[in-house]
């Protein structure tokens, strides 16, 4: 697919497959194109942002949004989701437990975000339409993509997204914030320290050594940066 994801400031990281590294918090935001659907991970962090890949992803495939895949139930990833109407939304099971509107809310007042925008996106949250345990094989026309419940570990309800290999593209895995590049990983209340050099693992059994890895924050890694910050959180967190 000859799409010139540099117009729009986005990252081509395969054929059909790009990312967005959002402002103030950069957060990845990521879709990876079938022949007749469209596949968005997370989604920025209010309707502003939302909207804007909306028209960045119409703009570059000529098509809505027909998919969504939430990495984990922090506001930055998920506040945005409104804007995309129709598409099916994707999550790890039980994660609908974690996104309250008031709690979104506040975590976006907290983080800088305007009382208006926060409370406006909040208001109109979209919880998962699917709840995703274990595997799921999504089916986008020529193209298969795998959601995978690798979690807990950031959060208590973290799903990755394995593009499988394709043309010159390698296998691309897409992390959410178990990977973090730009800053250390952050455990918020509702991480699972202990769980989360599983996690890790489960990612790197998932794509492999020869994979590309994207993390929720940053820039593009390989398995040897997963596999030491699996390690360094391991030290950190007092597991093995």
């Amino acid at each position: 697919m000859d799409v010139r994801w540099e117009e729009f400031g986005w990252e081509r990281l395969g054929d059909g497959v790009g990312r967005r590294r959002l402002p103030i918090w950069d957060a990845t935001a990521a879709l990876v194109a079938g022949e007749d659907s469209l596949l968005l991970c997370d989604t920025g962090a209010t309707l502003r942002e939302g909207a804007e890949l909306r028209a960045q992803a119409e703009a570059l495939f000529g098509r809505r949004v027909t998919h969504i895949a939430l990495s984990h139930p922090h506001f930055d990833h998920v506040l945005g989701t409104a804007a995309f109407s129709g598409a099916q939304v994707y999550g790890a099971v039980g994660m609908e437990r974690a996104l309250s509107r008031e709690a979104m809310r506040a975590a976006a007042v907290g983080h800088g975000v305007s009382g208006q925008d926060a409370a406006e996106a909040a208001d109109v949250l979209v919880l998962p339409h699917y709840a995703v345990c274990g595997e799921w094989t999504l089916e986008l026309g020529g193209r298969q993509v795998l959601l995978a419940n690798v979690g807990p570990g950031h959060s208590g309800h973290d799903l990755a997204v394995l593009v499988p290999a394709r043309g010159d593209s390698p296998e691309i895995v897409f992390c959410g914030d178990l990977v973090e590049e730009s800053g250390e990983p952050q455990a918020g209340t509702d991480a699972l320290t202990s769980r989360w050099p599983a996690a890790l693992d489960r990612l790197l059994s998932l794509g492999g050594e020869d994979a590309v890895y994207v993390p929720g924050h940053g820039a593009v890694v390989d398995a040897a940066f997963v596999r030491a910050q699996r390690d360094q959180l391991a030290v950190r967190f007092g597991v093995s």
